[in-house]
């Protein structure tokens, strides 16, 4: 009789160096030679070597549930080069979403990522207002607690800030994990306020095609948004992931535009001015621009492009067992709406097999795929290739780096790749 691993090892690749049908999940050997990587069950007397936790009962539970102490995810670091030379700012600051100790496609508060460029404000929300001003009918005052009386949306999106994978731009790959190369990236469900509803209340003029958000931090962050952005899906965040925005997400209130770079949705918003034109702010002139190959820069790239990343196997772990089947998982997105399809290539592009695609699957969002892979212990190169359902197609590095050049800051969205030697190790590798 045949056992589950001798199964798995007659079934075709669907593309080479093991990639297997991704409907090998949907069946009853679902990952049958993963469980050649656990230990054997060893019978022990009844009552002997029972562990500490079972002896005695444990802690109560707490006003506001928190990790197991066991759990070391958040990364709270600030990479050298992430800013500019000469715009660093007093109170500048990153922290990076640990997308290799996550899985599924909401990332929780306390991990998402977040860049403030001027720290973080205590703002007191009965002190604070938003005001809808400019080339409008009615000027408009708005305290968090009246926001709460309109109708409120709720939605999922990815956030990304345009810097993602900014050192990727770099000519060599660098020893960098998950969270370093693709940590400003993170999903969640939001809630708020409609922003065309305020503005038809306002009543905007016909001149008025811009709107510049200004936030309420030091620096007064400011960024302008298109006024067919701001009538099609934007909307004033109060709520994430079913609580009140956190200080750094915002709090009280955010402007949210989907699928816009991560610094148009503006924090701790105050003003919403209309104008006939874009302010051409430090944030859309000095940064978030591209530079390109002829020493000229795009302006107001706003929509993001096709991207995705596998997340395990990653270099965060080391695989253990040779001619054992894995699962490779990663996440894919697109500013444009929904993932058509993700594709996944185990010897550096020359093959790719559809992955499966974990439902719903909801327009800009993060989505997970998945597939089965069947190591054989060679070297192998992982990569993901995303596309979106406008037809998008994420780039190789050759086709980004040829379109755009090689000196890049912002919107690195290539094809990533992760190079496994002949141990079980695994790094980042250009391919």
């Amino acid at each position: 009789m045949m056992t589950k691993q001798d199964q798995l090892d007659d079934l075709p690749p669907v593309a080479a160096n093991g990639l297997l049908d991704r409907r090998l999940f949907m069946k009853s050997l679902a990952l049958g030679g993963v469980g050649t990587l656990a230990a054997p069950v060893l019978a022990n007397p009844v009552g002997e070597g029972q562990l500490p936790w079972l002896l005695a009962p444990g802690q109560g539970a707490q006003s506001y549930g928190s990790p197991s102490n066991y759990e070391q995810l958040a990364r709270r670091i600030d990479p050298p080069g992430l800013w500019p030379e000469g715009n660093t700012i007093a109170g500048s600051s990153s922290a990076y979403t640990p997308h290799q100790g996550l899985t599924g496609t909401y990332t929780p508060s306390g991990l998402h990522f977040e860049i403030n460029h001027h720290g973080i404000p205590d703002i007191d929300p009965d002190r604070h207002t938003l005001v809808i001003h400019g080339m409008v009918d009615r000027p408009l005052k708005f305290t968090t607690e009246t926001l709460d009386f309109y109708p409120t949306v709720t939605r999922s999106h990815f956030m990304e800030c345009s810097g993602n994978s900014w050192l990727l731009w770099e000519d060599e790959p660098g020893d960098l994990l998950l969270d370093e190369s693709h940590g400003l990236l993170s999903g969640s469900e939001w809630s708020g306020v409609s922003l065309a509803a305020l503005l038809d209340e306002a009543g905007v003029q016909a001149e008025g095609k811009w709107i510049i958000a200004e936030g309420a931090d030091s620096g007064t962050l400011s960024r302008s948004i298109p006024m067919e952005k701001a009538m099609d899906d934007s909307f004033i965040a109060l709520y994430q992931n079913g609580e009140r925005l956190r200080p750094g997400q915002g709090y009280p209130m955010r402007l949210y535009n989907p699928g816009f770079e991560g610094n148009t949705s503006v924090k701790w918003l105050r003003s919403l001015r209309v104008t006939d034109r874009p302010a051409m702010t430090k944030f859309e002139t000095a940064n978030y621009t591209d530079l390109m190959p002829d020493g000229k820069a795009l302006q107001f790239s706003l929509k993001l492009e096709v991207k995705s990343v596998i997340t395990r196997p990653s270099n965060a772990t080391v695989l253990p067992k040779k001619n054992a089947v894995y699962e490779v998982t990663g996440l894919a997105w697109s500013g444009s709406g929904r993932i058509r399809k993700v594709e996944v290539s185990a010897d550096g592009g020359a093959t790719w097999a559809e992955a499966e695609l974990q439902g719903p699957v909801l327009p800009i969002m993060l989505t997970r795929f998945r597939l089965p892979w069947r190591w054989d212990g060679s070297p192998a190169i992982l990569q993901s290739r995303a596309t979106d359902e406008t037809g998008r197609v994420q780039p190789t590095r050759t086709q980004l780096l040829d379109a755009r050049g090689k000196h890049g800051h912002y919107h690195y969205h290539a094809i990533h790749s992760w190079g496994v030697d002949a141990n079980g190790g695994i790094a980042h590798v250009y391919a």
